[in-house]
């Protein structure tokens, strides 16, 4: 009798089973929190809202939405570009933008024959905010001889931050993670993760970054300084005279870039300076030239009334 037993239950969990298995048509049903990042808002709805669908799926789908259909609960993450905005604070999304969610709402295993539910409406409350700049956190390690040719780009370079009031006022920044690469000699390109800040929340929480390099040789020219912008009736006296610029060039080199090289000093400098110590500018770089330097960098300058 007991075998009998056995064998009967075991057969009844095959057939429940391979029915379980076997796919019907039914109506699925879910309450939906709408996530997204929409410029001003916060980012997720205030309310939830009901979806029904008439899905093909597994018994096994339809005996578990049967037993959770009253506590389902789902947050689907949209992009901001299918919410549509309706009055203020509302946002819509009609059942056909809403098929491309629907394995989130429902699980992978159900297709969609179609929604019951036309157009879902998501309150997504206004939040105080404002724009502030991407800091890059580098510190960047070269092989011998060679240097960046550009400079560290990041995208986005800004991002919105969201909080109280007293949170936001301080905020003038937002720091990435500390990137740090050491050896380089040629391009560079990655994500950073931004630093989290209290009480606030962003808009991005990773930005990208690049720079490319190059191998460089250095090519040292001594020139006469030169004096700007000196009103008619005066003379400006630059000491030392001469100075040596530091041209860092990329390799291999094409032309001669020591020709056309200038250092000035400025006499609108001289005017708001102390004591007559200003600093020399070189007036442009010539093509090839990824940066360059002065020396000395601080030239003594005296003014004269001309007779």
């Amino acid at each position: 009798m007991t075998v009998f037993l056995l064998a009967l239950l075991l057969a009844f969990s095959i057939w429940f089973i391979h029915n379980l298995s076997l796919r019907y048509t039914e109506f699925l049903q879910a309450s939906v929190e709408a996530a997204s990042n929409i410029e001003g808002h916060f980012n997720r709805s205030s309310n939830r809202c009901d979806v029904i669908a008439r899905c093909q799926t597994t018994g096994f789908n339809i005996v578990r939405n049967g037993l959770f259909s009253g506590r389902r609960k789902v947050t689907v993450t949209f992009d901001p570009s299918v919410l549509h905005r309706k009055s203020g604070e509302t946002y819509y999304i009609t059942s056909s933008e809403l098929k491309e969610s629907s394995h989130l709402i429902f699980g992978d295993d159900v297709q969609i024959e179609y929604f019951i539910t036309d157009t879902l409406f998501f309150r997504f409350p206004y939040e105080n905010h404002k724009r502030v700049p991407v800091y890059p956190v580098h510190i960047l390690g070269f092989e011998p001889q060679y240097t960046a040719d550009s400079k560290f780009d990041i995208e986005p370079d800004s991002v919105t931050v969201y909080g109280e009031p007293g949170h936001l006022e301080d905020i003038s920044r937002v720091n990435t993670e500390a990137i740090k690469i050491s050896d380089i000699s040629s391009s560079i390109h990655g994500i950073a993760r931004l630093e989290k800040i209290k009480g606030v929340r962003m808009s991005e929480s990773e930005v990208r970054y690049s720079m490319s390099a190059t191998r460089f040789v250095e090519m040292p020219v001594t020139v006469s300084v030169q004096a700007r912008n000196v009103p008619p009736g005066k003379s400006m006296m630059i000491y030392p005279s001469v100075a040596t610029v530091t041209l860092r060039c990329a390799f291999p080199l094409t032309a001669d870039v020591t020709d056309g090289v200038r250092v000035y000093v400025d006499y609108d400098d001289f005017i708001s300076s102390l004591g007559g110590k200003c600093i020399g500018k070189i007036s442009s770089l010539p093509q090839g030239v990824i940066n360059c330097s002065i020396s000395p960098k601080v030239f003594e300058c005296v003014v004269k009334e001309e007779r």
